[in-house]
């Protein structure tokens, strides 16, 4: 995990590797600290994520609904098909905004 803050307010927390049981903490409490009333918007980028498990899944919904909670902005960074098939097979494509790069997600905020 790596956290980047391009703007003022602006959070952008890159995972990589795996997110399933064992790993989902680590994007969890990122998640939890960046997602806090000063921030605008929060980019969660997932184009280094080779998989994408239920637990990581769970990870980015309670996310989503912690940012919808404080009216935050909470855009999802999904290329490939590691992360897409998940979301969409979930059905939580119509849950996240998603989109395909770091500067589409930032032109958001």
């Amino acid at each position: 995990m790596r956290v980047d803050r391009p703007a003022d307010g602006v959070v952008v927390l890159h995972v990589s590797g795996e997110l399933d049981t064992s790993s989902a903490e680590e994007l969890t409490k990122p998640l939890k600290e960046h997602l806090v009333e000063n921030v605008r918007g929060v980019v969660v980028d997932l184009s280094g994520v080779r998989f994408l498990g239920s637990a990581g899944l769970e990870s980015l919904v309670i996310g989503s609904q912690r940012a919808s909670s404080l009216g935050i902005p909470l855009v999802l960074v999904a290329t490939s098909r590691a992360t897409q098939r998940p979301i969409e097979a979930t059905g939580l494509s119509s849950v996240f905004t998603l989109v395909g790069s770091v500067d589409e997600a930032l032109s958001r905020f």
